[in-house]
């Protein structure tokens, strides 16, 4: 009985603590851009073309880069965070080192692009051209690593281990492996 007293007790002190927490958002909730804030510029701001500009360190918090021709341009150690390179022309440019969370490169042009070192999680790549891009020590999901091997040849296949992904989980035939019921 007295550990049911003091597990009340935890309970109505941690409702009495969010209750303030709940009122105050309720009565002015928090808005998207609150939570990922972006520049006030916009995207509509920023030139068509930064076709080989030194882009380093920077971020791009919600941005629509799609359709934006940012070949050759120098990204290094920038960061993306659900934003979108749909349709993009990244070719040739250096992409060393950068973070790219929750970004979409649908059918982007990735050819001859160094992604070495890149932080590329929870980010997509349906339909993109990767010939001669550099995924070395690059960090993405495996379902999209996998994606990225099946149209990946020579270097850009080698540097993104695909060799080590054809191979990589073989489930255990019966009579094989872990059997929680023996």
């Amino acid at each position: 009985m007295d550990s049911l007293i003091s597990s009340l007790k935890r309970s109505l002190t941690r409702l009495l603590v969010l209750i303030p927490v709940l009122v105050s958002l309720s009565i002015s909730p928090l808005s998207v851009s609150a939570l990922y804030p972006s520049d006030p510029s916009s995207v509509e701001a920023i030139d068509d073309s930064l076709h080989g500009q030194d882009l380093q360190n920077t971020e791009y918090v919600k941005y629509d880069l799609s359709g934006k021709d940012l070949g050759e341009a120098n990204f290094t150690g920038a960061y993306f965070s659900v934003s979108s390179l749909k349709n993009a022309d990244l070719s040739g440019a250096n992409m060393t080192n950068v973070i790219a969370y929750a970004t979409r490169f649908d059918n982007a042009n990735l050819t001859n692009v160094k992604l070495t070192g890149a932080e590329l999680l929870k980010s997509v790549f349906d339909g993109v051209t990767i010939d001669g891009a550099d995924f070395t020590d690059a960090v993405l999901d495996r379902s999209q690593q996998k994606k990225l091997c099946e149209v990946a040849t020579g270097s850009t296949a080698e540097s993104l281990g695909c060799s080590t992904t054809a191979a990589g989980y073989v489930p255990a035939t019966k009579g094989q492996g872990f059997n929680p019921g023996t």
